[in-house]
């Protein structure tokens, strides 16, 4: 390891340093840095748990100790003295793999045990802003589980059996998971961690992790993880006071603690970056994942995440160096950021001032679209602008439209309940929206449970209400969805020039009376038009203006019957005389039309 940059934070490599590495000849070397700490020994299963001293190395600052014949899977602890003569016993903060909870200690694991067989994947992913990506964001546990017992979740093995079939049905290209970095509390849902090198055991080993992975690859299901580089759960085993000082962690509370609770990271300081980069380099190298979501990051450039307290330069320029240094070592790499302030250059290359994300949320259109689809029909032309106005901004950055877990807990209602009106108004609503998302530029992301119009709102200890599919209008609801997915991915005008100027353009957003809206998109093969009717009445008569072309073609209505609507399908062509063709939108409908004759 580079010393040096590991103190300046600059080191990416340190977890092949530190933790435990298995040697080739059944030894395995512990390592830990704990420049603090008075004494420390090794505590596990090779040694019946009665403690073997560990010495220190290089500068005094870290700690080693050799031990013969230790068989992978051992679990092990780090027995730690502070200098005032307190005794805890750790985890290992680089260790890969821990006990399954309420159990605490790390566990042995060689980084060379699995063989991946997802080279073609690995060969031609990360093929530039130019592609789609629809992400389905999953939570492992509650996706589906075995029974109602807490602890009954499917393997890492078995849900590559049953997910990504599923996942491929319904037309998503690529997996999105909630932290799966060790963490003590369910409810915390992955983002309270205490393993940042450690794959959770709930659902099984490191391997079978890698397994799940691969599977997804060689199915062609790209795979993004949650990474939480803002803070870390409190637990004394842990991270917290680990040599008995403040180490990773703030020595105060007004900026050591979150608003969640949790211990803040301390990023002006180079352990610590390297520690969290190494972290981040770990995820996308050794287990073939494909990007890394990271949460909070707008906590990360001011103080708590309030503007008013200033921008935090130690933790902004940990983000500079991190991802700069993660795409020159894996350039395609995806690194997006869930980030909801206005601050400039998200997605901007760090050579040019920027952060180096490759996309952020877009938090605004989020807030704006549901907030416009809650309220009541008669209300929405006031609220026009809600849905115009994102394209006001939107090629500051680089977006990404997301849906997220965030939207359906805590009192705020599921996707599906924010519609206004009853169970009946609901659906078509729902179908509208979904619709207006694809059309609008920017990548996608669906949590787990919209697609099947979840009423319930997420909750981690239980699985999604599947029997929901039993009934006509969620069963119609999934179909939608499926079908609109699959016609996305294979609409390049629909991805092609997202982040471009030349991709989009509105053919109508002046209706605010009728609540219609009308837009283009295009790539370099296809020109697709959208019609939106988000009023609860039918505009008969309306005159949609369109450029170029000789007709439209109707690929997709949210209101035909097999969706739920009252429109049988048709996919007939429109001619288009003096530049415009005659639609009657029935209320709360979405229109998809490809332009033909050019």
């Amino acid at each position: 390891m580079d010393f040096y940059g590991f103190y300046t934070g600059q080191e990416f490599e340190a977890y092949r340093f530190l933790g435990a590495q298995v040697q080739g000849d059944g030894s395995v070397v512990f390592r830990t840095f704990a420049p603090n700490a008075a004494s420390i020994s090794v505590i596990g299963d090779f040694n019946s748990w009665q403690g073997s001293d560990m010495h220190k190395i290089y500068d005094g600052n870290f700690w080693e100790l050799t031990v013969p014949q230790v068989e992978v899977g051992s679990r092990y602890k780090f027995r730690i003295t502070s200098q005032t003569g307190n005794t805890i016993d750790h985890c290992d903060p680089y260790g890969f793999g821990s006990e399954k909870r309420p159990h605490t200690a790390s566990v042995v694991h060689s980084l060379d045990s699995y063989s991946f067989q997802d080279g073609a994947w690995m060969d031609r992913r990360g093929e530039g802003y130019q592609q789609p990506l629809n992400i389905y964001e999953v939570h492992l546990g509650s996706w589906q589980r075995k029974s109602d017992d807490p602890d009954d979740w499917y393997t890492y093995e078995e849900l590559a059996q049953r997910l990504i079939p599923y996942v491929k049905e319904c037309g998503y290209n690529y997996i999105e998971l909630m932290p799966l970095a060790e963490h003590p509390c369910d409810a915390s849902w992955g983002y309270q961690d205490t393993g940042f090198f450690s794959p959770t055991s709930r659902y099984g080993t490191p391997d079978q992790l890698r397994f799940f992975i691969d599977q997804c690859h060689q199915n062609h299901i790209g795979v993004i993880m949650d990474f939480v580089p803002v803070h870390f759960a409190v637990d004394d085993y842990a991270l917290w006071n680990y040599d008995g000082t403040p180490l990773y962690e703030y020595p105060n509370t007004a900026v050591g603690r979150s608003e969640w609770g949790s211990c803040n990271f301390m990023h002006s300081r180079g352990e610590v970056r390297s520690f969290l980069q190494s972290a981040a380099l770990y995820w996308l190298k050794e287990f073939h994942v494909d990007g890394l979501r990271m949460d909070a990051v707008s906590n990360l450039i001011y103080w708590q995440g309030d503007p008013g307290r200033g921008e935090n330069r130690g933790a902004i320029q940990f983000l500079q160096t991190m991802n700069q240094g993660l795409k020159q070592r894996l350039p395609h790499a995806l690194l997006i950021a869930e980030d909801s302030t206005s601050y400039s250059g998200v997605t901007r290359d760090v050579a040019h001032g920027g952060l180096g994300f490759d996309y952020k949320w877009d938090l605004g259109w989020m807030n704006d679209t549901l907030s416009y689809f809650q309220t009541p029909p008669q209300m929405r032309p006031q609220h026009y602008h809600k849905l115009t106005f994102s394209m006001m901004y939107f090629y500051q950055e680089r977006y990404l439209l997301p849906l997220s877990h965030d939207e359906v807990v805590h009192g705020k209602a599921t996707i599906l309940q924010k519609m206004h009106g009853d169970y009946e108004e609901k659906f078509p609503q729902a179908r509208a929206l979904y619709c207006y998302m694809m059309a609008h530029p920017g990548k996608k992301l669906n949590f787990m449970g919209n697609e099947i119009g979840q009423f319930r709102e997420w909750d981690e200890s239980r699985e999604q209400d599947w029997n929901l599919l039993r009934y006509p209008k969620h069963d119609e609801l999934f179909r939608f969805i499926r079908d609109l997915n699959h016609l996305y991915l294979n609409h390049s005008a629909l991805w092609q020039e997202d982040d471009r100027e030349q991709g989009f353009r509105w053919l109508d957003c002046h209706q605010e009376e009728r609540c219609i809206y009308a837009m283009e998109r295009r790539s370099a093969k296809e020109r697709l038009v959208f019609v939106f009717n988000f009023s609860n009445q039918t505009q008969d008569g309306y005159q949609l203006p369109v450029e170029g072309c000789t007709g439209l073609r109707l690929i997709l209505s949210t209101e035909w019957e097999e969706y739920g609507g009252g429109v049988k399908r048709n996919e007939g062509f429109l001619p288009v005389l003096h530049n415009q063709v005659q639609l009657s939108l029935p209320p709360y409908s979405g229109l998809c039309l490809a332009v033909e004759g050019e």
